[in-house]
């Protein structure tokens, strides 16, 4: 067997920690999750994930950066290969919108906004990780709009601000009253919010007949 050196250990470890935060705050939600629980999960004890993330709080940001940033290159890849508007629009559809991780994973979230909302240090952290992902978000989509000549009914950071909440509620909205048809509504403001170009005139386009 191959001896790991310290610096592989530790790696390990921490990866090990975040995946079974992952299955965890899946499982449980954030509120009910137990530091205790995790560190069982990963096969270590409370004081290696102390060590790593310093607490469920600091577990849970590497997390969604994590995510965050998987998100952010997963979307630069979709967005360019984009030729036409139709397929920028269907690059911003969120591919789990329907899953049920995904309704189970904003409801954990949602308990975090709610927990931070007293702890400013905390709150600041989440903020500083959604306000980064925007930024870059933004810079993509703002990128491919020019580039397709797609003109968003609305500013890209508002859009991307919009989006984003409205993802983030429909999923959690799912875990109560899964019968709202998620889908339709979010292509319906996709559609609205990036409209396709219309028609060109072709009264306009045509030559003038002389007499």
């Amino acid at each position: 067997m191959v001896r790991l050196t310290r610096a592989e250990q530790q790696r390990r470890t921490h990866e090990q920690l975040l995946d079974a935060g992952r299955k965890v705050f899946l499982r449980r939600g954030y509120l009910a999750a137990t530091v205790e629980e995790i560190a069982a999960d990963a096969g270590y004890t409370r004081g290696a994930l102390y060590k790593h993330f310093d607490g469920k709080e600091g577990l849970w940001l590497a997390i969604v950066s994590g995510h965050a940033e998987a998100h952010v290159q997963w979307l630069g890849e979709s967005l360019a290969r984009a030729g036409t508007r139709d397929e920028l629009v269907a690059a911003l559809f969120p591919a789990g919108l329907l899953d049920e991780d995904a309704a189970r994973w904003s409801a954990a979230a949602a308990e975090v906004l709610a927990a931070t909302a007293q702890q400013p240090e905390t709150a600041a952290l989440v903020a500083a990780v959604q306000r980064r992902h925007d930024e870059q978000v933004v810079a993509l989509l703002t990128t491919h709009c020019e580039r397709l000549r797609v003109r968003p009914a609305m500013p890209p950071h508002q859009a991307v601000v919009m989006l984003g909440a409205l993802g983030i509620g429909l999923a959690l909205r799912d875990t109560v009253v899964p019968s709202a048809d998620a889908a339709a509504i979010l292509t319906h403001v996709l559609d609205m919010l990036f409209p396709p170009p219309a028609p060109a005139d072709s009264g306009e386009t045509g030559g003038r007949t002389g007499r």
